[in-house]
């Protein structure tokens, strides 16, 4: 085919799938009217075209056995912040990309700018395409923390992707920082910044580069209306590390975690207060997420939660009312709606309580969102209490996850949950009957640190958990 001729795709501006007819419907995603025409120049006898040669292969490359492979270390950047280190899973790992996304405003060049800021000896490259020198300087300012340390951080407020390359190559810098992806464009895409093509384009060429120069580099991503990271699908399967920062802007905690991490656990969680200042790691989440404990208050139950490998109580509030518009309503903030529904079916199956004509509202106070199934026990004895309107003893919290029988089913971590409980003052505390014989088995000098200042209630269905919170 003759040279210069290119060839004509339909792309989704949603998912970045393309096909070679017109669309009404994406067949991936499934969402309407989002077919785009795209040119892309065709292929030549030589190979790929410039499009999709971003990057280049050292040398040719030969399979190898897995025995013949060599293995380093992963040698790891010290993020001076023990919360974003636990979540990358001990820290940034040398050649690594990792993208960080959330809401606008959230707080997310906040976290990146205090991080570099507190880096000692470091030379790190804050490519800005949203903010000028100006604003950053004022926010710095604002933050307050480690303007000693401030002569290792090097500002760029540059778009094109090739001169960032340059300057980073020139400047050899420890930590490359770029805000934010979406403001990023490439010679190698003709289309606008921010969209399906450039996105694409922008990701494979810096993670090209970082792998090539093994120096690690955190992009700042936007989210769409879904709550998903803007751009294309494969933006989130380049990189080693998705992190989502989330939060509620009328609280002032905000959650970092992993959904994707090469490196580490996704199951790690760091949590932070927002304040004037800046972001202030929370070490102590448990004393923060609690409020004040008020008597003969109903509705309310503490649970002992654990995200990744770290224990914390939480207090679960639940509100039951009749049903005001004939039709019942059913609302969680921070819980699975569809688990609470589950969970509101065993109660009245299991235990006779009817709650098919009544309104349920669950929350978790501090704005967060929990998924261990271990509040469970927590969450139909909050609802319950509301129904009941009698309230439970403040120094009593609880931990098990809740069958469809009715059953209370053991859950992991038992340990840490006693001995978080027990630091923070409670005086009894329910958990599975299976955890409880696991512990009795201990020998004495293995006991769980703590346990002998709270009292332990074994309990199998949750009628003896009933039984032992309403009598």
């Amino acid at each position: 085919m003759a040279k210069g001729v290119n060839k004509i795709v339909y792309m989704c501006s949603n998912c970045g799938n393309d096909q070679p007819k017109w669309f009404g419907r994406c067949p991936y995603c499934g969402e309407w009217n989002t077919c785009v025409e795209k040119s892309i120049p065709l292929a030549s006898k030589g190979g790929p075209t410039k499009a999709f040669s971003s990057g280049s292969l050292q040398g040719e490359s030969v399979p190898l056995a897995l025995a013949e492979i060599e293995t380093d270390s992963e040698a790891r950047l010290d993020m001076c912040d023990e919360e974003l280190n636990r979540v990358l899973g001990g820290g940034l790992v040398q050649g690594s990309l990792v993208l960080l996304g959330g809401e606008p405003g959230i707080g997310k060049s906040t976290l990146v700018l205090q991080t570099v800021l507190r880096l000692k000896g470091k030379t790190v490259l804050y490519v800005s395409g949203e903010e000028s020198a100006s604003q950053l300087k004022m926010r710095a300012e604002r933050l307050g923390a480690g303007q000693k340390n401030s002569d290792g951080l090097r500002i760029l407020c540059e778009t094109h992707l090739q001169q960032v390359l340059e300057q980073c190559t020139a400047l050899r810098p420890d930590l490359l920082v770029i805000d934010s992806i979406q403001t990023m464009w490439t010679d190698l895409a003709e289309s606008s910044p921010g969209s399906i093509t450039q996105v694409r384009e922008c990701a494979a060429a810096i993670l090209n580069y970082v792998k090539e120069q093994n120096i690690p580099a955190v992009l700042i991503g936007h989210i769409n209306k879904e709550g998903t990271i803007a751009g294309p699908k494969i933006l989130e399967h380049i990189v080693d590390a998705v992190l989502q920062f989330e939060g509620d802007r009328h609280y002032m905690y905000r959650i970092l975690r992993a959904q994707k991490n090469r490196f580490g656990s996704t199951a790690e969680l760091g949590i932070y207060e927002m304040r004037q200042d800046g972001l202030r790691q929370v070490s102590n989440p448990s004393e923060l997420l609690l409020t004040e404990r008020h008597d003969a208050m109903s509705g309310i139950s503490i649970a002992a939660a654990v995200e990744g490998i770290r224990p914390f109580l939480i207090e679960v509030q639940s509100l039951v009312s009749t049903a005001a518009y004939g039709v019942p309503q059913r609302s969680a903030t921070g819980f699975d709606i569809r688990r609470m529904n589950m969970l509101l079916a065993v109660l009245e199956k299991r235990v006779g309580f009817k709650l098919a004509t009544k309104d349920v509202y669950l929350n978790i106070a501090g704005g967060l969102r929990v998924s261990d199934p271990a509040i469970d026990l927590a969450v139909i004895s909050a609802v319950l209490s509301s129904n009941l309107d009698v309230d439970i003893n403040p120094t009593v919290c609880m931990a098990g996850e809740v069958g469809l029988s009715g059953e209370i089913r053991p859950v992991s971590r038992i340990e840490q949950r006693i001995q978080e409980a027990a630091k923070l003052g409670f005086h009894d505390m329910l958990i599975p009957q299976h955890n409880y014989a696991q512990l009795q088995s201990l020998s004495s000098s293995s006991r769980v640190e703590g346990s002998s200042s709270i009292q332990l209630h074994p309990v199998r269905k949750v009628e003896e958990a009933f039984r032992f919170l309403f009598g």
